[in-house]
């Protein structure tokens, strides 16, 4: 092989080489090419995914300020409770002195 000959075989490999890869390039732009009405339906997508997210946002919020609002009323309740439990307890220790005065006051 002289030198004209690798010339032209190193010429025609390169052509090649660059015409694989336009094809390459090619083909990969026309299988991931958006349309327009693809780019709409992800505009559409997108903004109904930020409105479900506020609405998340919304709902935790409430959630908590509920769940906060709830153990207060049951904070309150157990105080209640407690009280309610020391004034029977205080109730029988008097009821059961009561009886025990009248019945020394018969006997």
């Amino acid at each position: 092989m002289n030198r004209t000959e690798i010339i032209i075989a190193t010429a025609v490999i390169l052509f090649v080489a660059f015409c694989v890869g336009w094809f390459a390039h090619w083909l990969i732009h026309r299988f991931t090419r958006v349309s327009r009405a693809d780019m709409g339906e992800l505009e559409r997508m997108a903004q109904e995914l930020h409105e479900a997210e506020e609405t998340r946002d919304q709902a935790i919020t409430y959630l908590q300020q509920r769940e906060a609002e709830l153990t207060n009323q049951i904070s309150q309740t157990e105080a209640e409770l407690a009280a309610a439990m020391e004034g029977l307890r205080d109730a029988r220790y008097e009821a059961e002195e009561l009886r025990a005065e009248l019945e020394r006051g018969r006997g």
